[in-house]
């Protein structure tokens, strides 16, 4: 079978991390669409073994985790009776956490938005650091225990709680509730009250939905395949941690956070890839970064 060269292979990953659509992407690299997605497939489990083999013993000491959603194959009030029920098919939501400080996203789990998906996410996520940290949650009751769990007591833990009213008059559809207040709970430890906050995972969210064509909301761009869903964020997730400049701290993320040395180009992602693609690609829903 014939293989795209590096360059070629690059310049598609380059398109697809900036937010341009498979077809979109086709028309400006000349590849066809089974090529993409194909590279897609390939790259993504790649992307997350790296990630999860060398975020380990991370320094990182403020936390801020929320969720994402998005959907799979179709939105769940159209999924046929028969496939109703199944993960991946319907709502879907990707678990993040974002280090307030190197701006780091070391880890992330494509789930359903429970306490058995929060619990596995934030075992996860407490594994992979050295130091307490300090972390922040929206008000939804699924961490209560699953920090906890995940934790015990050595972490510094707050809620941030945010109250909405009605939406503004003629926008009810599509417009947010307008948030009218928040208040911020301690829940475990003693966490410093000016840090809690969710504003930077909240715009991690943006650059999601703005970085990732198939969070771009009222679109036909949504995954079809759940596999091809969690390879993509894997992708997103290496180049932002490791190939693009945060404008805030100059450097990568992963460069912050001391896990690398150097700026990552696209084509190294890219050459991550073996020499020849494994015949097999494996099922890694519900699973942190792998």
């Amino acid at each position: 079978m014939n293989r795209m060269d590096t360059k070629r292979r690059a310049a598609i990953i380059a398109a697809l991390v900036e937010g341009v659509g498979i077809r979109s992407t086709c028309r400006m690299t000349g590849a066809s669409k089974g090529a993409v997605t194909r590279l897609i497939a390939e790259l993504g489990p790649v992307c997350a073994a790296y990630m999860d083999e060398v975020f380990h013993d991370l320094p990182c000491n403020r936390f801020e985790v929320d969720e994402i959603w998005a959907f799979c194959y179709a939105k769940a009030k159209n999924v046929p009776a028969e496939k109703r029920g199944t993960f991946g098919y319907g709502d879907v939501w990707a678990f993040t956490a974002i280090d307030a400080t190197t701006k780091l996203i070391p880890t992330f789990l494509v789930g359903s938005r429970d306490a058995g998906c929060a619990t596995e996410f934030m075992q996860d996520l407490a594994g992979r650091l050295v130091n307490r940290v300090q972390l922040t949650t929206d008000g939804h009751k699924m961490y209560l225990n699953a920090v906890p769990d995940a934790f015990g007591g050595e972490i510094d833990y707050a809620m941030l709680v945010k109250m909405y009213g009605a939406s503004s008059e003629g926008e009810y559809r599509y417009s947010p509730a307008e948030c009218i207040g928040c208040e911020k709970h301690a829940v475990t430890g003693n966490p410093d009250k000016k840090h809690v906050s969710t504003s930077y995972v909240e715009r991690s969210n943006l650059s999601m939905r703005m970085g990732l064509r198939r969070y771009t909301r009222l679109t036909n761009a949504h995954s079809k395949k759940l596999e091809n869903h969690c390879a993509a964020l894997a992708i997103y997730f290496m180049h932002y941690n490791f190939a693009r400049i945060h404008s805030t701290i100059r450097c990568s993320p992963a460069m912050a956070a001391g896990v690398t040395p150097h700026l990552w180009s696209i084509a190294e992602i890219v050459n991550l890839l073996p020499a020849e693609a494994p015949k097999k690609r494996g099922h890694y829903k519900k699973k942190p970064m792998a």
